[in-house]
């Protein structure tokens, strides 16, 4: 099942996209009444989440208000995240070998602990918003696609035989990344945290929608051309790792959003680098979930 969060008219609802994908439902139409992405994530029962996946089989005309997709607006399906996103550096070997070309430092193949930082976003952009190009002070514009992780309840001192239970789903998050200021201050938080580098979408593909942990062919593309093309299996930390070794020190609050890194053919990982300019086009791709695509402002 996959849930989105659209504008038609001057309304935003959430809905679940037809089993087709070509027809947006409105929730509210189905029988739950929820505001947000968020209020689904935290408050939605097992039966009310059946329910949902009854309807998206449904027909069309059988449910009221059902509008298709290109007749409504795709937002982030979480757009206003209420904490910064949690997110993995070098969880994929070969994005670490050529991250540390980049910045010419030598690399013994040996990732022992997982590396954690947060990106901060004070709004995410949609399927087809631009990515500002922040040319006053960006010069190493690049792209990452990663999967990203909703919790779906609190979650403290998760075993990690029990970490799909608090997964409530999965999206695409393009971890638009300023090179030139990552380098220049030796940490990532302001270089991954601009405005408008938290492309996030379309929808939100719920865990039980998948195989656990899931296996999921990652791509993108830039100006059409495929630049990375690999598979969730390869992550060196999995999601057992991850959210029970971040639950065993903090409590991981529903709603949070955890980004499980990039695999190798980002822009700073070609000789020499090939950055991102004005007007290009960049497609991230997960098997199962769609495409993100976002144009360089």
């Amino acid at each position: 099942m996959r849930l989105v969060t659209f504008q038609a008219g001057q309304k935003i609802r959430v809905g679940v996209l037809s089993e087709d994908g070509g027809w947006v439902f409105p929730i509210e139409s189905i029988g739950p009444e929820y505001r947000s992405m968020l209020d689904v994530v935290k408050q939605m029962s097992e039966s009310e989440f059946q329910l949902l996946e009854h309807a998206s089989r449904r027909e069309p005309y059988s449910i009221p208000g059902a509008a298709q997709l290109e007749e409504v607006t795709l937002l982030a399906p979480i757009p206003v995240p209420e904490q910064d996103i949690i997110c993995l550096g070098m969880n994929y070997m070969q994005h670490a070998k050529e991250s540390a070309q980049f910045n010419k430092e030598e690399f013994n193949g040996q990732c022992p602990y997982a590396v954690y930082f947060s990106k901060r976003v004070n709004r995410a952009s949609a399927d087809g918003d631009p990515i500002p190009s922040h040319e006053d002070i960006v010069d190493g514009l690049d792209y990452e696609a990663e999967l990203a992780v909703i919790i779906g309840r609190d979650a403290k001192n998760v075993p990690p035989g029990q970490v799909k239970d608090y997964i409530f789903g999965y999206t695409i998050m393009n971890d638009v990344s300023a090179r030139n200021i990552q380098n220049r201050h030796k940490q990532w938080y302001f270089g991954k945290s601009l405005d408008g580098f938290t492309p996030m979408g379309p929808c939100i593909l719920t865990t039980s929608s998948v195989e656990y942990p899931p296996r999921l062919v990652v791509r993108s593309y830039v100006n059409g051309e495929l630049r990375q093309n690999s598979n969730t299996e390869k992550i060196i930390f999995g999601l057992d790792h991850i959210i029970s070794e971040l639950s065993r020190g903090m409590t991981l609050r529903s709603g949070t959003i955890i980004s499980t890194g990039t695999p190798e053919g980002v822009g700073m990982g070609f000789d020499p680098p090939r950055f991102l300019k004005s007007k290009d086009v960049v497609k991230c791709e997960i098997e199962g979930i769609g495409t993100l695509t976002n144009s360089v402002e």
